[in-house]
């Protein structure tokens, strides 16, 4: 198959909606990781995809992507911030994960402590299934297949009736002036009654999302009282999220 040929099929396979690998195209095609890996970035510098790590994804402006896309997406990043967030997890303490890639990753290293988790993601209820240290509270509400949270109004009550010593929330968006958004108006709600319901309040969100906006807005910046990011971002997004928010990074 011509080089051509190849790029012309991977991009139809993207366009499908699922994400792609670079290991997956490199059997698929019988040819080396770093031939996949060049046609990927010729993809991309035309503006057709755009990479992750380990492989590929849609553009989409203007859409959601699906949960397994963000799962790909800057997926180092998301276990360094994992790492931090885990870390500020006490035993006895009872802690609220909204549903995210992020978040279900910090879920990952909170297996094995003494707390009390409620989330509104099913994969996150999933990783504590079998942990007996970690008493676990699935919220109920109607499923967001796109995202795989459970929101609206059922969501909502069971929040209002709940208190917590953190919650880890996620995010589409972060804009210094708009505050932290999502795409969706029933997801952005039961953020907002997740952030009421906590003592500490913790965006945990990889730099890309940093100078975004979705269609929702959940909270301002200066609602929350930590934000824990990864090293990509750069100076001036640190210093002017630093004037509204705590910044963390680095590992304690």
């Amino acid at each position: 198959m011509f080089a051509e040929e190849r790029k012309k099929e991977i991009l139809q396979l993207v366009k499908i909606g699922n994400p792609v690998t670079v290991t997956s195209l490199s059997q698929r095609f019988s040819v080396s990781e770093s031939t996949v890996r060049r046609d990927l970035q010729e993809l991309e510098d035309n503006g057709l995809i755009q990479r992750t790590h380990g492989g590929a994804i849609s553009v989409q402006t203007g859409f959601e992507l699906s949960f397994q896309e963000k799962g790909i997406r800057f997926f180092t990043e998301k276990q360094q911030i994992a790492a931090l967030a885990a870390s500020l997890v006490g035993d006895g303490e009872t802690v609220l994960l909204d549903s995210g890639t992020t978040t279900l990753e910090i879920a990952h290293l909170l297996r094995s402590k003494k707390i009390t988790v409620a989330t509104n993601s099913m994969d996150i209820a999933q990783v504590f299934s079998d942990d007996t240290g970690v008493e676990t509270v699935l919220l109920g509400g109607t499923l967001r297949k796109n995202t795989r949270a459970l929101v609206g109004y059922l969501t909502n009550d069971a929040l209002r009736k709940m208190y917590f010593d953190k919650v880890f929330l996620a995010t589409n968006g972060i804009d210094v002036e708009f505050g932290i958004t999502t795409p969706n108006l029933t997801e952005a709600e039961t953020k907002r009654y997740m952030l009421h319901a906590g003592k500490e309040k913790i965006l945990v969100a990889d730099h890309s999302k940093i100078g975004q906006r979705s269609l929702c807005r959940v909270c301002g910046l200066e609602e929350l009282d930590l934000l824990i990011t990864d090293k990509g971002i750069n100076d001036a997004d640190r210093q002017q999220l630093g004037e509204l928010v705590k910044v963390m990074t680095q590992p304690i």
